[in-house]
């Protein structure tokens, strides 16, 4: 699948694209538990999108990784397409 192919609402997403870059991570507090989140961007030859990286998923990848999606999800927040892994999704670095 092409980055440019996903949209809002797409489940069981499988992507390969370069990390271009990454947000500062920032720190949420979700029912008592704090969380990290960032922001990454991830590109293809077809475009780019959102990558919102969790927790550990943080630490896995750098600017410049290649990187594999397998069964993300797609879904927008504040007008934005994104893409998660979701709880079901991996991220792999090829």
């Amino acid at each position: 699948m092409k980055i440019s192919e996903l949209k809002s609402g797409t489940g069981n997403v499988e992507v390969t694209g370069e990390i271009v870059n990454i947000d500062a991570p920032r720190e949420i507090n979700k029912m008592g538990r704090v969380l990290r989140v960032a922001n990454a961007t991830l590109k293809d030859a077809s475009g780019s999108i959102t990558l919102v990286l969790w927790n550990d998923d943080i630490d896995k990848v750098q600017v410049g990784n290649e990187i594999k999606i397998s069964n993300g999800y797609v879904n927008s927040w504040q007008d934005k397409t994104q893409l998660t892994l979701g709880k079901f999704g991996k991220m792999e670095v090829v």
